[in-house]
């Protein structure tokens, strides 16, 4: 299995600063493959270290007694894999940490968003950092996995790696089904799992689009809470993102409705019944699926470090992707599907309202060249690659004084 270098960087340095570092994401991304192989290769003098997994049985009869179990192994880096199964712990973490505070000493891992968590919150406040891993980025995969089997099957390793589609399209029925069928109740939502599945489809349908809650209630026969409640099990469970609109002082009627888009592309093509690059590249779905793909190759290689908005005025002007820092504009984004990425008028109109910043078109093909003046097109790969860690340093850049 692929280890995402980038991330076990940061981890390295998250576990030598706070008590409890948490890696949340899906399930099968390799949460637990990470924290296994970190903890194996520390150069600290300290190779020890506790795996406690809460999906088995045995180990989560050590916690029975959790206080004096956890402070028996208060020199060892203890992994708790799955927290979400005992949020109790979290006011026990605290406490440990409290009584014996060093760096290191709790690496939590989570297959539900933490930080949606109240016990979090209230808890490990300044005693916690958390880190995302996600399914396979292009940076991470890289020639390993052509641009387009990645595109179709999606980043989770299992799916992505196979020799065929189809083993790859049953990989994935099966892991929707796991969702939807053992996850939800462990994670404690209480939703049937049929129409939770219904709902998730609609959404895949709708990809890309602007959250319309009255709309798809409508149609799927339920409330707008309602609606809203099941968008955000699914984002919680790291299925969903949703971008929010860019807000500025620009006096133009701004959009400010979100879009939602399903974060897997293996997943998106498979609550769909896409098959094969064929049968994807006919379906009306193909240039939103582009564009989300590309999205979460960005967001995903900036490791949670890119701010990222769409940008739309009710007169039309419409950028894809926003990048910044606050008010700062980073770079403007269009994801374009083919091998002759055109640029729309809507486009050069908002990049105009937005003071003519640095833009690109990210298409299918691999050449670099200039569409016009500020604006280049170039490809997925080399955008991840070149783009993206000049993006990262100019964000963490200093302001001259």
């Amino acid at each position: 299995m692929m280890i995402n270098r980038l991330l076990s960087e940061d981890l390295g340095r998250a576990v030598s600063e706070f008590p409890v570092v948490a890696i949340i994401g899906p399930r099968q991304v390799g949460k637990t493959t990470l924290a296994k192989e970190f903890a194996k290769s520390r150069k600290d003098g300290s190779r020890k270290y506790l795996y406690l997994d809460l999906e088995l049985g045995s180990d989560m009869a050590r916690l029975t007694d959790a206080e004096m179990y956890l402070e028996s192994q208060a020199d060892r880096l203890v992994i708790i894999d799955e927290i979400q199964r005992r949020p109790d712990l979290f006011p026990l973490l605290r406490a440990l940490v409290d009584k014996k505070r060093r760096a290191g000493r709790f690496l939590i891992l989570g297959s539900a968003n933490l930080l949606a968590l109240r016990q979090i919150s209230e808890s490990l406040a300044g005693r916690i950092q958390f880190l995302e891993l996600g399914p396979f980025s292009r940076a991470e995969a890289g020639k390993k996995v052509p641009l387009k089997r990645h595109w179709l099957r999606g980043g989770y390793p299992e799916a992505v790696l196979p020799r065929s589609d189809e083993s790859a399209g049953r990989w994935l029925e099966a892991l929707i089904r796991s969702y939807l069928e053992r996850d939800l109740n462990q994670l404690g939502f209480r939703v049937a799992a049929p129409e939770l599945r219904r709902f998730w489809t609609m959404l895949a349908h709708n990809h890309g689009q602007p959250w319309n809650a009255q709309e798809l209630a409508s149609s799927f026969g339920v409330t707008p809470p309602t609606a809203t409640h099941y968008r955000s099990i699914l984002e919680q469970m790291f299925l969903v993102r949703t971008l929010p609109a860019w807000h500025a002082n620009l006096k133009k009627r701004l959009v400010k409705t979100p879009r939602v888009y399903i974060r897997d592309s293996g997943i998106l093509h498979s609550l769909l019944g896409i098959g094969s690059i064929d049968d994807l590249l006919a379906h009306p779905v193909a240039g939103k699926s582009w564009e989300g793909f590309v999205l979460e190759q960005i967001l995903e290689t900036g490791r949670g470090r890119l701010e990222a908005s769409f940008f739309r005025t009710h007169a039309g002007a419409e950028i894809d992707l926003v990048i910044h820092q606050g008010q700062k504009i980073l770079a403007l984004v269009e994801m374009k599907l083919g091998l002759k990425p055109a640029l729309t008028r809507g486009f050069h109109e908002a990049r105009k309202d937005l003071g003519q910043p640095k833009g690109w078109a990210v298409y299918s093909g691999t050449e670099r060249y200039p569409l016009c003046p500020g604006v280049d097109a170039i490809g997925v790969d080399q955008f991840l690659c070149d783009v993206v860690p000049g993006l990262l340093a100019r964000k963490n850049a200093r302001p001259r004084r």
